[in-house]
């Protein structure tokens, strides 16, 4: 005998083939003809199997596809290594008596429709490898005899059970390729003001590597030091804009809280009324009144507090600038934080208060033992979009002071400019669109670090069941 134990034959379970996920690699290997010939005429599964409405549209997009590519497709793509090179001349046109402007490239339009091609095609794939999994599920459920939906149903279905997919696709599309993908490749250019023709109105640049992120990210130029002394001052801004407003809009709502607090509706009323007027009102007035001639200084004057023709410096020195606008944020933005933080205070168990003020504890000691961690506990992923709110807080900074002063004639950013409004300046003022862009994608890297570390190392994110 041998040695060996003899090992009992497991039975193996009888599978057909069409027992197995309606996937692409099943398709190709298991599919039938008509399935296998979708792979080069889509829909004609369907179509075999009766579904004419849903087949005549996947031939219909490979159709339209086709002729896409033949007619501009593959010109967009292979016009995205130069983006362009003929320039726009101007030409003596001597029947009509006047100057012209020759044909020419544009570079952006170029890049846009390079990009759009590329989308496109991924698009078509995708259709591509839905239609042949189509195929095949007809094919096996016909196999099988069980019901094939009619087109009817298939509608009925896409409005149903994925309406998520049919309301999100297209704007997820546009945010995607407008917004990410284009600005992205738009920093690794060198378009420009030095670039466009304002004559002729069109664009013409070239790829240029890493080139912007190495201008931007080095000290040896004024775009480099102005990015690092940017955002130095944008970190401050959002940490002072976000925890001043929480801390003291906490504070207020526990005031107004108190048992011993009477009318609370009517002070609640006082502070959220600044809410109910549209806040670049606002803004814009705290700006006239603080202007050397506005009504804050003209008062102090009156008062005896400054000689006759002095003012304070709220926008014109850089300290001063940057207090005033973490000020007035904080009269603007602590009505918000109280609402938030009043129906949450209101959640803390009374018994934790009790038993603190039976151990003797005071009401400083409640506040950073009791109150303080709950609300951390409770709102940081309010924190973190205020944080990240605050670090794009474009209309404060830019309605207030317009990122003002600027100390040196020649810098591209004043000492209240955040990245967000040195952003605009650079794209709208400056016309520097490359760096602008590059702007905007280290910008992103900032928030997307910030907040995945900060929230991953919170309570709310290790510990989501209770709050201990």
């Amino acid at each position: 005998m041998s040695n060996e134990v003899a090992k009992p034959r497991m039975k193996k379970s009888k599978k057909t083939a069409f027992d197995t996920p309606y996937t692409v690699q099943n398709a190709i290997q298991k599919g039938g003809m008509t399935t296998k010939l979708s792979m080069l005429v889509m829909g004609l599964g369907n179509l075999a199997h009766k579904q004419i409405a849903k087949g005549i549209i996947f031939l219909a997009i490979e159709v339209a596809y086709l002729w896409f590519m033949i007619a501009q497709g593959i010109h967009c793509i292979a016009m995205l290594p130069s983006l362009g090179w003929l320039e726009q001349e101007e030409v003596w046109n001597e029947a009509k008596g006047v100057y012209e402007y020759t044909a020419g490239h544009n570079s952006i339009i170029i890049l846009l429709y390079g990009v759009a091609t590329i989308f496109i095609t991924i698009g078509f794939v995708i259709m591509w490898r839905g239609t042949l999994k189509s195929a095949y599920k007809v094919e096996c459920l016909a196999r099988e005899g069980k019901h094939i939906n009619s087109f009817k149903d298939d509608i009925a279905e896409l409005f149903d059970g994925n309406l998520h997919r049919s309301l999100m696709t297209l704007p997820i599309l546009g945010i995607i390729i407008f917004t990410m993908v284009f600005m992205i490749l738009m920093a690794f250019t060198n378009y420009s003001k030095e670039t466009s023709s304002e004559a002729a109105h069109l664009v013409l640049f070239d790829w240029v590597g890493l080139k912007n992120f190495g201008t931007t990210l080095s000290t040896d130029n004024s775009i480099g030091q102005n990015f690092w002394s940017v955002l130095g001052w944008t970190i401050v801004w959002a940490i002072f804009a976000t925890f001043t407003n929480y801390i003291l809009g906490m504070i207020l709502a526990m005031v107004i809280n108190r048992k011993d607090t009477k009318a609370k509706g009517f002070w609640r009323f006082c502070f959220v009324l600044s809410v109910a007027v549209p806040q670049f009102v606002s803004l814009l007035i705290m700006k006239t009144m603080l202007q050397p001639e506005g009504a804050v200084n003209i008062l102090l004057r009156n008062l005896g507090f400054l000689e006759a023709g002095q003012s304070l410096p709220f926008f014109t020195k850089p300290i001063w600038a940057r207090v005033t606008v973490i000020v007035i944020n904080i009269w603007v933005g602590i009505p918000f934080t109280m609402l938030q933080t009043t129906g949450i205070l209101k959640n803390i168990p009374a018994e934790l208060y009790e038993s603190a003020k039976v151990d003797g504890a005071n009401a400083f000691v409640t506040f950073f033992k009791i109150t303080l961690p709950y609300m951390l506990f409770v709102t940081t992923p309010y924190l973190i979009t205020t944080f990240t709110g605050n670090i794009n807080n474009f209309n404060i900074i830019y309605l207030l002071s317009g990122g003002g002063p600027t100390i040196r004639p020649g810098d591209t950013a004043g000492k209240t400019d955040l990245l967000v409004t040195w952003l605009y300046k650079l794209t709208v003022d400056k016309q520097y669109y490359n760096i602008g862009a590059v702007i905007g994608i280290l910008t992103f890297v900032v928030l997307a670090i910030i907040s995945l570390v900060t929230y991953r190392n919170t309570g709310s994110y290790k510990n989501e069941e209770e709050f201990q």
